[in-house]
């Protein structure tokens, strides 16, 4: 695991992670564990491939051929036995822009749609922004773990008329992978009151021990035709700067109508070296992601382990993901005061967790996908600042 291990210098890199941590935080000397990029070099496989392609010096308009297509059918029939025709496919340059567009070509203004909260912070944007109105299904919080309220969940998709549901699984930012018998009930009421399903599946491939990723479309037919699902390799295998995602949509007309929208934006091609690197990731990329996964699990433990020994933090045992969702409620604070805390007292950069929902106040969110010296820094920094509180 060396690899994993190496600390590669990022300030100077236009880094939004690093070289924007004084802007951010107020302070050069904030360690940032924060945005969801990996303080880890991409597989061999891509940086070669990448390389070869930069060597031919010529970076015309690229395609998306057959060979790409297989690569991806590939992929998710080997990681989640999930088989998909190739034509269901279709290309954008993020898993955010997609979620924009899905939601202009399917809804119409003044329609409503439903999120789990607290959730990724795009989630309220790609509703409020296309005036759209806000539905808000709380994930019920007991005994430091998530679930969802389905009660809740009806209710709401009944007594506010919902027309979609922006799903996320795993689930960012409280590490839920959600299974199977979870997917498939959801997925009945909404089949139920004919709702449609946008699923966010960019953390799919990041799923822990014990865990299983199920891409909601692949459960049953009747759910595929009423589901559309977001990926990228780009969270996989740290390449969110090299922009490439994908979409997977068996609805014709569904189809149809994103990739008018996509279209009608000029986003419908992906460049040259996203596909490159896409291509590389799923054929040579398996291997590094086994290790990538025994790394995140070493650091998901070891965070966990002295952050809890504290006393006021609870961290929520992830599923999937490399991100932690602390519970900092016990600090007693005030959540603008555990912001200054951390940010100001333990000098480490996180994300607010007030920044995904009411429901967040008193939480923040690490990202643990570092060398073990960088993790190892930021905990002692947190742990350190505790004990001088006391």
């Amino acid at each position: 695991m060396s690899r994993f291990n190496e600390v590669k210098e990022r300030t100077g890199t236009r880094s939004v992670k690093w070289d924007m941590t004084e802007k951010l935080f107020k302070s050069n000397e904030v360690l940032p564990m924060w945005v969801a990029d990996m303080d880890f070099q991409a597989p061999q496989a891509v940086i070669d491939a990448l390389t070869e392609r930069a060597a031919h010096g010529i970076f015309g308009y690229t395609i998306t051929d057959e060979l790409v297509e297989g690569t991806i059918y590939d992929w998710l029939k080997k990681q989640y036995d999930w088989t998909i025709d190739t034509k269901w496919i279709s290309y954008s340059p993020g898993v955010v822009p997609s979620l924009h567009m899905i939601v202009q070509a399917l809804t119409k203004k003044g329609d409503n749609l439903l999120i789990q909260t607290p959730v990724y912070p795009p989630f309220y944007k790609v509703i409020e922004q296309h005036d759209r109105n806000l539905i808000q299904n709380p994930l019920i919080y007991q005994d430091h773990r998530y679930e969802i309220d389905y009660e809740d969940f009806e209710n709401k998709i009944v007594e506010n008329d919902v027309k979609a549901f922006i799903l996320c699984n795993p689930h960012n930012p409280v590490g839920r992978v959600w299974t199977e018998e979870e997917l498939k009930n959801m997925a009945d009421i909404c089949l139920k009151h004919d709702v449609l399903i946008f699923s966010d599946e960019i953390h799919a491939d990041l799923v822990l021990s014990g865990h299983k990723h199920v891409p909601i479309a692949s459960i049953s037919e009747e759910i595929n035709d009423k589901t559309i699902t977001c990926l990228s390799p780009t969270k996989t295998f740290n390449l969110a700067g090299l922009q490439a995602s994908y979409v997977v949509t068996a609805n014709e007309k569904m189809k149809k109508s994103m990739d008018d929208t996509f279209l009608a934006q000029g986003m419908n091609m992906l460049n040259t070296m996203g596909i490159t690197a896409l291509e590389a990731a799923y054929k040579h990329g398996e291997e590094w992601l086994e290790e990538l996964l025994k790394v995140i699990e070493d650091n998901k433990n070891y965070a966990v382990k002295y952050l809890n020994e504290t006393g006021q933090i609870k961290v929520i045992e992830p599923e999937g993901t490399y991100l932690l969702w602390l519970d900092c409620t016990k600090m007693g604070m005030e959540h603008e005061e555990l912001k200054s805390f951390m940010q100001e007292t333990a000098k480490v950069g996180l994300n607010d967790g007030a920044s995904f929902g009411k429901e967040g106040e008193g939480f923040m969110r690490m990202n643990i996908a570092c060398p073990k010296a960088t993790l190892k820094e930021g905990v002692d920094r947190i742990v350190k600042a505790l004990e001088n509180r006391r």
